[in-house]
């Protein structure tokens, strides 16, 4: 009975490791989206400055220092925009530095929330038959095996047997 424990605690994590490549696969997709309309959005800010004279700063400035209030939150709308952007850029840019089989660490810091929800919210399991899948399903598995040996170990599970064939 062990035995079948330990395999299905490590198949149970295998299947639940093998999907964290596939989660940052969806993830970069969605991150891939945003950072293109996100790109839209600042590069037509900083084209509507420079056909006015002024750059990106300044424009910005000048959404500061308005005596309107409609405008000065329109000035910190676009500097937020300008700061997600510029933090999807570093995450792509980041994400595509590592090898595949790291990618998945890459969420741990540094990640859109937005996006993770989104991902989360419409992710579907895959099998994973790609190396760095199947990489993440067998330390799964291994991880998986030795917590449920461990487990079985702490609540007495095999002692019985070892008792009666000592005797």
């Amino acid at each position: 009975m062990r035995r079948t424990a330990v395999m299905a605690g490590g198949i149970a994590v295998a299947l639940a490791a093998g999907q964290a490549p596939e989660f940052a696969q969806q993830y970069r997709q969605r991150l891939g989206g945003a950072i293109e309309e996100m790109q839209a959005v600042v590069a037509r800010f900083d084209e509507d400055a420079v056909r006015s004279g002024l750059s990106r700063e300044e424009a910005l400035a000048l959404y500061s220092e308005s005596a309107e209030t409609f405008f000065r939150d329109r000035g910190i709308s676009m500097r937020e925009a300008v700061a997600r952007y510029e933090s999807l850029a570093e995450q792509v840019e980041r994400m595509g530095a590592m090898p595949p089989i790291a990618r998945p660490l890459a969420l741990t810091r540094g990640y859109d929330e937005r996006l993770v929800r989104g991902a989360w919210r419409d992710f579907e399991p895959a099998l994973p038959i790609t190396p760095h899948g199947l990489a993440w399903a067998a330390a799964g598995f291994g991880i998986g095996a030795l917590m449920t040996m461990a487990i079985a170990r702490l609540l007495g599970f095999g002692r019985r047997r070892r008792r009666a064939r000592a005797r």
